[in-house]
């Protein structure tokens, strides 16, 4: 079940919003979050840095080139296409 928890917060003179510090520890893993606007409301969501590891070695190639040339990887893969 989720749990619903709504707090009333005034902006400073700068228009800036201080989340409490309980939400930050337990929602956020960086400094930064994405403001997503929905309809009259606005929602805060924790930016998660993409995890790139699941994408490693999940695209396999036949190419001819050393790897480690890259402008030689790179023409020939412009050539098979």
């Amino acid at each position: 079940m989720k749990q619903k928890m709504e707090i009333r917060k005034k902006l400073d003179k700068q228009g800036r919003l201080v989340l409490p510090r309980e939400w930050r520890e337990k929602f956020l893993e960086g400094d930064e979050v994405i403001l997503r606007f929905k309809g009259e409301s606005i929602e805060i969501i924790p930016s998660k840095k993409p995890d790139l590891t699941k994408y490693f070695d999940s695209v396999e190639v036949d190419v001819e080139s050393d790897l480690s040339d890259w402008k030689a990887l790179r023409k020939e893969l412009h050539e098979i296409r």
